[in-house]
């Protein structure tokens, strides 16, 4: 009678195929949750500028005045201050002062007309965690306009 030999182990290359195949696996997932912390951050963001967009424009409708008159007097550009009356100038430096205080260099900008009674309200930010810093790309800032009636 023959002796069967049976083969016991694995070969060398099947414990390398294995290897790789287990490191590409886990270098996607920490890719993954890269992104994901990424987004996540990113949303968060967001969500503060949206936060900040509903505090002035409930600040622009407490100050609005008789007939909306004071609305216009909020309208600033994203570098200048507004010219209006002592709570358009107050209200949109505390808002300001938020914005830069959350959100990396954060900017707010407001265009209200007084005909249409409609506010846009604007805010940017520098967005480095999704799309690196700005110097080497150009388009890292993120931008959130809002318009409403006021």
């Amino acid at each position: 009678m023959k002796s069967l030999k049976v083969q016991s182990g694995s070969t060398l290359i099947e414990i390398a195929i294995t290897v790789l195949i287990l490191a590409t696996s886990l270098l996607a997932m920490a890719t993954l949750q890269t992104r994901s912390l990424q987004f996540n951050h990113a949303a968060f963001m967001r969500s503060q500028a949206n936060i900040y967009v509903y505090d002035i424009a409930d600040r622009i409708r407490i100050n609005r005045g008789a007939a909306s008159g004071n609305i216009e007097r909020y309208n600033t550009a994203y570098d200048s201050t507004p010219s209006g009356n002592a709570f358009a100038v107050n209200d949109v430096a505390e808002w300001r002062a938020n914005i830069a205080r959350s959100l990396p260099e954060g900017k707010g900008e407001i265009a209200c007309v007084l005909v249409s009674r409609v506010c846009k309200i604007s805010i940017k930010w520098s967005d480095e965690q999704l799309f690196g810093p700005q110097g080497t790309d150009p388009e890292a800032t993120t931008e959130l306009s809002y318009s409403t009636a006021i």
